[in-house]
């Protein structure tokens, strides 16, 4: 499933061959393999042949999981140049700009914020509209007539262009197979005057796995929106096991309130990075415990639930699952942070990091009386940057370890790319791969112009959702998957 070459390695090429039970393995490899791992064989097939001279006789066993051509054989596929290092070739145009091609995975969806998966193994995708209704998605592509969730109903949002409000942000417990919990992010209004942010957790009904209980809402937290905008709106749970929650600035102009703002302001939720713990209740009686390790627990001037602060409006963040085979780079998490005027921040989050606003945008002082006091490393992209993932998967080899992201307002599609020695990241472009480039049956080379939210599907291939009007009861919103050319 994961390798371009998995074809090759079970034999699979001619439809009226019966695929092997086994990969095809170098000699070597297997000698070893059949010294050290043959009790597991009977684990893999039912094959008697393979079962019996698993056991006993090595030859015959490695003669049968032989390949005729030995440049596909396991591991010696991973380790040719001729095939891993030149899958790039006819995806950089002359520019240097990396192309992709596209295919459309759903469509007339109301201004949809997120997808992601419940990590089941159901290899269902949930799209969220900002009204409030959350879609499945099964793996063939058909939505589910019944909303897994609908919660038009108290949920703050206007049919206004651009209006920021709405459901916001979900995130699926780590252990949701199991106990059926997931978290919500979205606007309300308080006494019909008063605009909030809640985060309440929910739960799946016991007769259908494919709907939410509706009773079952528990709210976690609330937090009081001075503005209309920069509301926020992500959730994740981090490899902790903790959910991290991404406030907004409170909105406005400049995040105007008080000597320092609420992002610089420690005893503000605002403008903030929170970790949570969700499973367990505090003993004062909050519906979650404050991890011991949050930076701030100690701090008499500070939220116990801050982890990293001085962020202007964090659209879009994810975690990091690592490389497949070295594990690098699991657990990081990445997030784009729109800014003011000039520039655009992908951050990486760090324990107790403050990430400069209001007292820098990016590179610059934005408030000179406060600017000495912060610190902080970015990008400057576009006009409003839209958060993505590090690329893990298996389908578009080129895009392999590239964080891939965009640009709500112009629609750009970037990416960055690690020197890991450097401890540095190149920035690149992606574009549409040319119609003889993309001309395989499926394949498109356009998408709509608003770039809403990126997502990620249990096997790691890579997705974003977009609209030609951002408007929260338009159904112009689609659903894109990435797909690689070679």
């Amino acid at each position: 499933e994961c390798s371009p070459y998995a074809a090759h390695l079970y034999d699979a090429e001619d439809p009226y061959t019966p695929v092997r039970d086994l990969p095809g393995l170098c000699f070597g490899y297997c000698s070893e393999f059949h010294s050290k791992c043959r009790h597991v064989v009977r684990y893999l097939t039912d094959n008697q042949l393979l079962l019996d001279t698993s056991g006993r006789d090595m030859p015959t066993f490695c003669s049968l999981v032989d390949l005729s051509d030995q440049d596909y054989c396991y591991p010696r596929v991973l380790k040719s140049t001729d095939l891993n290092r030149n899958l790039g070739q006819v995806v950089e145009d002359p520019r240097g700009c990396l192309q992709v091609c596209l295919t459309e995975v759903a469509n007339s969806l109301r201004n949809p914020v997120l997808m992601l998966h419940s990590g089941d193994y159901t290899h269902r995708m949930f799209i969220a509209e900002q009204l409030g209704f959350v879609w499945v998605y099964l793996r063939d592509g058909s939505r589910l007539e019944r909303p897994f969730l609908d919660m038009s109903g108290a949920v703050l949002t206007t049919p206004w262009l651009g209006d920021e409000r709405g459901f916001l942000g979900m995130a699926f417990h780590p252990k949701y197979r199991r106990n059926g919990r997931f978290f919500i992010y979205y606007s309300i209004q308080f006494d019909g005057k008063v605009d909030k942010i809640r985060i309440s957790e929910m739960k799946v009904s016991d007769g259908d796995m494919n709907v939410a209980d509706p009773y079952s809402e528990r709210v976690i937290l609330e937090i009081e929106e001075p503005a209309a905008n920069h509301n926020g709106g992500q959730l994740l749970f981090g490899q902790d096991g903790y959910l991290y929650i991404f406030t907004g600035d409170g909105g406005k102009a400049g995040d105007p309130f008080g000597k320092y703002g609420n992002a610089q302001n420690k005893s503000s939720l605002l403008g903030k990075v929170l970790r949570i713990d969700v499973d367990g209740s505090d003993p004062v009686g909050k519906p979650y415990r404050i991890p011991p390790d949050n930076p701030f627990s100690r701090d008499p001037d500070a939220r116990p639930e801050v982890f990293a602060y001085g962020v202007r409006n964090m659209w879009r963040c994810s975690v990091d699952r690592g490389d497949p085979v070295s594990g690098y780079g699991r657990g990081r998490i990445f997030c784009g942070d729109v800014g003011q005027n000039r520039y655009e921040e992908v951050d990486i989050i760090v324990k107790g990091g403050n990430y400069g606003w209001r007292a820098k945008e990016g590179f610059e002082c934005y408030d000179i009386k406060l600017c000495q006091n912060a610190s902080l490393s970015n990008h400057h992209v576009g006009k409003s940057v839209t958060g993505g993932y590090v690329y893990r998967g298996c389908e578009s080899p080129n895009l392999n370890g590239l964080y891939i992201f965009g640009d709500f307002m112009t629609g750009r599609l970037l990416a960055l790319e690690e020197n890991k020695a450097a401890g540095t990241w190149k920035e690149k472009s992606i574009c549409m791969g040319s119609t003889t480039t993309c001309s395989f049956p499926g394949l498109i080379n356009h998408h709509h112009k608003f770039i809403i939210s990126f997502a990620e599907d249990e096997a790691g291939e890579l997705y974003f959702l977009a609209t030609s009007y951002p408007g929260a009861t338009s159904p112009t919103g689609t659903v894109f998957k990435f797909m690689d050319p070679s």
